[in-house]
């Protein structure tokens, strides 16, 4: 793989194509791009070129650290009342024997289950089926910060909040109220997809809408809280619709300056109806993930999400743009490992994160969900300090 240039290499390359020389004087000059300048990098700048523009960017904002934290999931069920097509993880009612539905009292001892530990925050994300109400989820986050009122709730989408509220026959501004008063700490990114409609009636038809999702999240952040952004990609979108779904973050951002990170996420293809849709490659991960460091001028954080990509393709990332992977997440996700992820089992240790962000000669910063620092490991030893489990093998960095 070509590696990525720096800068000043760039800006002194005579034979790059004038748009492209263009975009680079912008980056070098903190100026933002343009919806068609963001076509233009996924149509046709070279794979070293994006890597040193985003690079550019995220060390101008973070320097080398690299951001991770201490979280676990809880999926209150994988029955879902909607068919996206790009999904191996929910099942239809009339499927329900094949899935799972937790109870309040179930959730509850997931969340035991962590006393001991030193976990920051829980993510809750989940089907979608009556049951699972805004009574339900009022009583669930107060139960949690009743018994752990120091964990940070991320929970539920836009699609989760959108369907609960129209059956509540509530505003969106009155049920994310309700949230919040009930101990909802932020909201995950996830439902986002892609917004514009023509994919998005193919691929997630019948659920919120692109607008909705960004409404909700609007709603959010007028009140005085943060949320993360996704788009699924790798499918059947294309540059523009891509780029479309950037801009519309984009703007909301300006407006709002509610949102923390922003994750993309790799369409995989195992057990669901776009089976027959080739997943993109590694080449196209990293060139989504600095094209969205590029576009995304006024977000704080690129998140790339290990267990979808892999350890590697993470630890490859940190050089095109990405300066967060998320957290241990300690096996409790199965929302991409039912897709066919590079990770089955998701789940590493402190140790393991700080030796794979390390390899690449990054910082390890441990923060907790609103991004405050809780441990800078940059220098710290370990008990057992070595390499863990064989797979993080890419050469040691010095920088």
């Amino acid at each position: 793989m070509q590696q990525a240039k720096s800068i000043s290499t760039i800006l002194a390359d005579e034979t790059l194509p004038t748009g492209l020389q263009t975009i680079a004087q912008k980056v070098a000059q903190g100026e933002r791009i343009t919806p068609e300048e963001g076509i233009l990098l996924f149509d046709e700048a070279p794979i070293g070129y994006l890597g040193g523009l985003a690079n550019h960017i995220r060390e101008k904002k973070h320097g080398d650290k690299t951001y991770f934290n201490r979280n676990f999931h809880v999926e209150p069920t994988n029955i879902c009342l909607y068919t996206c097509t790009f999904c191996s993880y929910s099942r239809l009612i009339k499927k329900r024997d094949e899935g799972w539905e937790y109870t309040h009292d179930d959730i509850m001892d997931i969340i035991k289950k962590y006393d001991d530990e030193p976990v920051t925050e829980v993510h809750i994300v989940g089907g979608v089926l009556p049951q699972y109400d805004v009574a339900f989820y009022e009583t669930l986050f107060r139960s949690i910060k009743n018994h752990r009122p120091e964990l940070h709730i991320k929970g539920l989408t836009p699609v989760e909040y959108h369907y609960i509220f129209k059956k509540e026959k509530i505003s969106y501004e009155e049920g994310m109220k309700r949230m919040q008063d009930a101990g909802l700490d932020s909201m995950p990114g996830g439902g986002a997809e892609i917004f514009h409609p023509e994919i998005r009636d193919q691929i997630a038809g019948g659920k919120c809408s692109g607008e909705q999702w960004l409404r909700i999240h609007e709603i959010w952040h007028e009140l005085g809280n943060r949320s993360n952004a996704t788009m699924l990609y790798g499918h059947i979108e294309s540059a523009l619709h891509r780029v479309d779904h950037l801009e519309k973050l984009r703007q909301l951002q300006d407006k709002t300056g509610g949102f923390q990170t922003f994750i993309p996420l790799k369409f995989r293809n195992e057990n669901n109806e776009m089976s027959h849709v080739p997943e993109s490659t590694t080449l196209e991960d990293l060139r989504n993930y600095a094209i969205s460091r590029i576009y995304l001028d006024n977000f704080d954080h690129i998140k790339a999400y290990w267990p979808m990509i892999g350890r590697t393709t993470a630890q490859l990332s940190l050089a095109f743009g990405v300066n967060d992977i998320d957290g241990t997440i300690d096996d409790t996700t199965k929302i991409y490992s039912m897709a066919g992820a590079e990770e089955q089992n998701p789940a590493m240790n402190t140790q393991d994160l700080v030796t794979l962000i390390r390899r690449v000669g990054r910082q390890p910063i441990e923060r907790n969900t609103l991004y405050e620092i809780i441990t800078d490991y940059t220098d710290h030893v370990f008990d057992d300090d070595k390499l863990f489990k064989g797979y993080l093998s890419l050469p040691v960095v010095n920088k």
